[in-house]
């Protein structure tokens, strides 16, 4: 492939990237309402431990390029945009 068929293969898969970010998004305010309503706390170490390990566990299965600690500061961000979003509540 040319440099241009690669980035049409990117510009689709950032296009799912967006679709899927999307839904984690909707996952999560429902359980904030859930954890508002049950008075839990938004930020739960023990859960947030567990999601790096599952996605450690993806890329040893996948096979990378990427490594664990680039996905680690990555799914932090998103968790964190996660703990906002359940914060706020939009």
């Amino acid at each position: 492939m040319d440099i241009a068929e690669w980035r049409k293969q990117i510009d689709t898969l950032d296009q799912q990237l967006v679709a899927l970010l999307n839904q984690r998004c909707r996952c999560a305010l429902a359980i904030g309402e859930l954890k508002q309503a049950q008075g839990l706390p938004i930020a739960e170490q023990e859960r947030e431990e567990r999601v790096l390990a599952n996605i450690r566990a993806a890329n040893r299965d996948c096979g990378g390029p990427i490594d664990d600690a680039a996905l680690e500061r990555i799914f932090n961000c998103i968790m964190a945009e996660m703990r906002r979003l359940q914060g706020t509540g939009s």
